[in-house]
């Protein structure tokens, strides 16, 4: 009886420690990657996300001392390399903190600088992010591996609805050419098999250089002839050619969809691309979104 009523003391000890225990704290540069965070680590993780404004150029960010200091506290800090957000490694190496964890999305899918850095609409990124990070979450807390297991597959299998929608655009639409401002969604429409035109056009607008005339011209005799279904549009950007661009694309009966690189609030991972290729997919029927 006694050894009996001494284990129920331990027990009921161990599980007021667990559940007391101070949240796992986690820091993501983007949100969308802080939204995967608190899909798989639930009510065992606080995340901090840096970047969560739709409105603003994550180009032009520049980090903050509040930045500095989420980071000096957080026991796991995701963001995505490829040169994306290089404020971040600057950070990082600003930074050193015992034991901290860091996880850059970029080496999870074999990319580097000088590629398209926009990850997140790549399919195979998100469920890459969720399995590494249930796993360094299982090494920090091991008494809750097999909730943030349980997590990281349901996550996963939530992203089902958006591999089912580009397979089903794929087969109506696959081979159509479209063409874009900025490579923002090119891995997806690269899943969808669509034919993406003026990619020089797009580079330079992506790294704040001026396209040259012939790219200039190309793009615009593109939206003028309807050569494309679709104008992919950045919404988080604007400057006076890639306006035009738009312009001209409403003028001549390209439909323009809007695409951004910040989730936007209030929303999750899952819905957010599932509305962004529901726009895509009205546009290419021919429909302004």
């Amino acid at each position: 009886m006694r050894r009996l009523l001494l284990t129920l003391v331990v027990l009921f000890a161990s599980g007021l420690a667990t559940a007391t225990a101070e949240p796992i704290a986690i820091v993501a540069a983007e949100n969308f990657y802080g939204d995967v965070a608190e899909q798989v680590g639930g009510s065992a993780v606080k995340v901090t996300s840096i970047l969560t404004n739709p409105d603003q150029d994550p180009h032009l960010f520049e980090a903050s001392a509040s930045t500095a200091r989420a980071l000096s506290a957080a026991r796991i800090v995701i963001y995505n390399g490829a040169d994306y957000d290089p404020w971040m490694s600057k950070l990082l190496s600003a930074s050193h903190a015992a034991g901290r964890v860091t996880i850059e999305v970029a080496k999870l899918v074999g990319k580097k600088a000088g590629d398209n850095p926009h990850l997140w609409y790549d399919p195979p990124t998100m469920p890459a992010l969720a399995r590494a990070l249930a796993a360094q979450l299982a090494k920090l807390d091991l008494d809750r591996r097999a909730d943030y297991d349980a997590r990281r597959d349901a996550f996963i299998a939530s992203l089902k609805p958006i591999d089912d929608k580009i397979m089903a655009l794929r087969q109506q639409y696959g081979g159509a050419a479209i063409t874009a401002t900025e490579p923002v969604a090119g891995y997806m429409a690269d899943a969808i098999k669509l034919k993406v035109r003026n990619q020089r056009f797009q580079l330079a607008i992506m790294n704040n250089t001026e396209p040259g005339a012939s790219e200039i011209a190309a793009f615009q005799k593109d939206l003028k002839t309807r050569a494309v279904k679709v104008l992919l549009y950045n919404s988080q950007t604007s400057e006076e050619l890639t306006e035009k661009m738009r312009a001209i694309a409403r003028d001549s009966g390209v439909p323009v969809v809007g695409v951004t690189e910040t989730e936007p609030e209030g929303t999750k991972y899952q819905n957010w691309v599932l509305s962004e290729l529901g726009a895509l997919e009205a546009g290419l029927s021919g429909k302004q979104p």
